[in-house]
This record gives C-alpha cells, sequence and structure tokens, in this order.
C-alpha cells in the first residue's frame, strides 16, 4: 500500500498525498487482506503472489469509507477527525475517488500471477465494487424514503451486498484463486461464498451492537452514530415491529427528520426503547446463531485443505467476530 500511495514529494499529486494517506495510516482490523491472504496461503500460494489483491481491497476499503463518512455525516473514523471534518467536503470526496484509483492500480503489482488470472481477480474485483455499493444505494434509499417495514431477511439481503461481499467473501474468493493458481471454478468456490457470507454477516452484528454498547474510543467511532444515523440495524428493525402504537409513530418522526434536525438526546432515547424492547438481545441471538452456521460452513468450504496455521485463523475468525471489542 505505501509503495502505491503518493508520497507528497511529486508536484504533481495536488497536494492528494496527505488525504490519502490519512486513513490508511489510521490503525485499523485489516481483517479484509487478513482473510486474502491466510486462505492463499491455505491453498498453498504465498504472501508476495496475493500482496496486489490485498493491498487493492485495502485500499478500496478506505476509499469507501471517506465516501461512507460523507453520507453518513459521520464525526470520527478510527479514532479521528473524519476526512470531511478535517479538509472539507470537496477535497473528501475527490480523495475517496482517487483513492480508488490508486487501489485498482495496485493490482498490476504481481506479474507472476500471469495474465490469465489478473484477469479472473480484476472480474471478481469488479463484481465487488458493484454489489458493495449497490448494497450502499439500498441503504441509503431505505433512509431516505423513511421505510420502516422491514424483517430480518430484509437487514441480512442488505449486508450481504453491503458488507459482506467486499468484507469477508471477495476476500476468500481471491485468496483461494490465487493460492490454487486459478484451479477453482465458480462451482468449487461457492462454499467458500457460503462461509463468507455467515463470517461477513457476524461481523456486521457485532459491529452493530458495538455502536450502541462499545467504548467509544476503542470503536475509532462515535457512540450511537447508528442512531443518530438511522441506520437499518437489526435491533432498530425489531424495535420497529415491538414498539407500542405511539412509540412507533415517534420513531417514525424521529427517522423522518435529516440528520441535522434530530435532536441531541434522540439517539439515547431510541437506545433505552431498544433496551426495554430487548432488541439488542434479539440481534445478539441471531449473531450467535449466525456464527454457528459459519461454523458449519467452514468445513464445506476448507474440508479438503490440508491443516496448516492459516487454516487454523481462518477458523479463528468465527468467534473473534463475536467476541471483538473494536
Amino acid at each position: 500500500m505505501d509503495r502505491h500511495l503518493p508520497s507528497g514529494e511529486d508536484d504533481r499529486d495536488g497536494g492528494l498525498a496527505p488525504l490519502l494517506r490519512a486513513y490508511p495510516d489510521r490503525s485499523g482490523k485489516g481483517i479484509r487482506p487478513a482473510l486474502l491472504l491466510a486462505t492463499c496461503q491455505a491453498f498453498g500460494g504465498t504472501v508476495r503472489e496475493a500482496l496486489g489483491a490485498a493491498a487493492t481491497i485495502e485500499l478500496l476499503h478506505n476509499s469507501f469509507l471517506i465516501h461512507d463518512d460523507l453520507e453518513d455525516e459521520s464525526e470520527l473514523r478510527r479514532g479521528e477527525p473524519t476526512l470531511h471534518q478535517v479538509h472539507g467536503v470537496p477535497l473528501a470526496v475527490n480523495a475517496g475517488d482517487a483513492l480508488a484509483v490508486v487501489a485498482l492500480a495496485a493490482l498490476h503489482d504481481r506479474s507472476e500471477l500471469g495474465a490469465r488470472l489478473s484477469q479472473r481477480i480484476m472480474v471478481e474485483i469488479l463484481q465487488m465494487a458493484r454489489r458493495t455499493t449497490a448494497g450502499q444505494s439500498l441503504e441509503l434509499r431505505w433512509r431516505r424514503d423513511n421505510v420502516l417495514d422491514l424483517e430480518p431477511e430484509d437487514y441480512f439481503n442488505l449486508i450481504l451486498q453491503k458488507t459482506c461481499c467486499y468484507t469477508t467473501i471477495y476476500p476468500l474468493r481471491i485468496g483461494a484463486l490465487v493460492g490454487s493458481r486459478g484451479a477453482l471454478d465458480d462451482e468449487a468456490l461457492e462454499p467458500i461464498s457460503q462461509f463468507g457470507y455467515y463470517l461477513g454477516a457476524a461481523f456486521q452484528i457485532r459491529d452493530d451492537l458495538l455502536n450502541l454498547v462499545g467504548d467509544e474510543l476503542e470503536a475509532g467511532k462515535e457512540a450511537l452514530g447508528d442512531l443518530r444515523e438511522g441506520k437499518r440495524t437489526l435491533m432498530l428493525i425489531h424495535l420497529l415491529r415491538t414498539a407500542s402504537t405511539g412509540e412507533r409513530a415517534w420513531l417514525s418522526a424521529y427517522l423522518a427528520r435529516s440528520i441535522a434536525d434530530r435532536e441531541p438526546g434522540d439517539a439515547a432515547r431510541v437506545l433505552r426503547m431498544m433496551e426495554a424492547h430487548a432488541s439488542l438481545e434479539f440481534a445478539e441471538t441471531w449473531g450467535l446463531a449466525i456464527a454457528a452456521e459459519a461454523r458449519a460452513a467452514f468445513d464445506g468450504a476448507f474440508g479438503d485443505v490440508p491443516p496448516s496455521v492459516h487454516l487454523d485463523f481462518l477458523a479463528g475468525m468465527v468467534p473473534y467476530m463475536l467476541e471483538r471489542d473494536r
């Protein structure tokens, strides 16, 4: 990543270097490249072969974060002010665009993969990006149109596109493709995708819960940010289904207002309602069930892969998703 990000010494970069490096230089979890690199090595590949794709996915992730923070009007990212808070909206938008370009350039880093496998990986990356942005569009439309009549199935369809595709499914698929030198076809990759879906769903449920009960400094994002933004999490969907008529009317009016027009204490009020209706427990139960599905899907995805520390790492990601505190 460092090799592809501008250093600031080139006058032609228009002062982009510090903006492009801002999020990558902050401490993140690195889940996406870690999954890709571990899967590649589990299938017999090397770190060197997978570095280009791993850097591409992590840089794309940081590009998405810049735009996501703008769309959500977020104030913190990884414990520091968001890019648009520091540099303004126009420069932040441009930096997000530029970082996506840098991300794709990193794919050309590994000439030893050969043209055919490199092309296949590019197709996977583009599919991942399309599905992720489609999922983000769906969520933004729910918020814009104040969609209230949602079921858990709607939430899981959303996070399949928005979260699972680029957090778990495609990093695992691309790692397997690189490690097997392209020997796996779509049918062989399907069990890996299934495991990735359950792993990513467990990740997102935990992420949503941490936004409500986690430590702001540890998480690196503002507490109750999802409630302030009106994100349709499992907890909010459950609350909308179980709230009294009066509570639902207040919630509907609250969610219909713009983020700027919501009162400072409103998010805390929503949290108290969730606690009263056991909405957090509802989400936790779903998280445990999804993690159990992930453990079952792991054997189908990696049953024929020889034992290794890399395979142990991938298996250990299931409990990690439920236990992490950031």
